[in-house]
């Protein structure tokens, strides 16, 4: 588990820069903390479950897998945004602490929901 974890960290890098970028650019131009957050979590999502299929998981990437981890982790992501606008949170906090969520909570779903059959 510890080598799972340590590549899911890894490729969780390079999601969290496709993810902050595109939401500092959504930002940007006005839109809010929950549009963001969702669309920088969409695209960095789907990065992260093809790269943890094949190099954490080792795993088959299936329609039924990618559409079960982009709904828990795409409500969890609006809902985190959600929250942030309704406490008017700084988005560099929504970023962070969106992080360091998904981190954890994506890690613990996608080895025992996801890919359980490989772990």
């Amino acid at each position: 588990m510890n080598r799972q974890f340590f590549s899911y960290a890894m490729i969780g890098i390079l999601n969290t820069g496709i993810h902050w970028t595109i939401f500092l650019l959504l930002m940007t131009v006005s839109a809010s903390q929950s549009l963001a957050n969702l669309a920088g979590y969409i695209a960095s999502a789907s990065f992260s479950f093809f790269a943890n299929a094949r190099w954490t998981f080792k795993s088959d990437a299936t329609t039924p897998r990618y559409l079960g981890f982009m709904v828990f982790m795409g409500a969890l992501s609006w809902a985190f945004g959600k929250g942030a606008d309704l406490i008017n949170l700084y988005p560099l906090m929504t970023l962070i602490g969106f992080s360091a969520l998904s981190l954890v909570l994506g890690f613990l779903f996608s080895r025992f929901c996801i890919f359980r059959s490989a772990a």
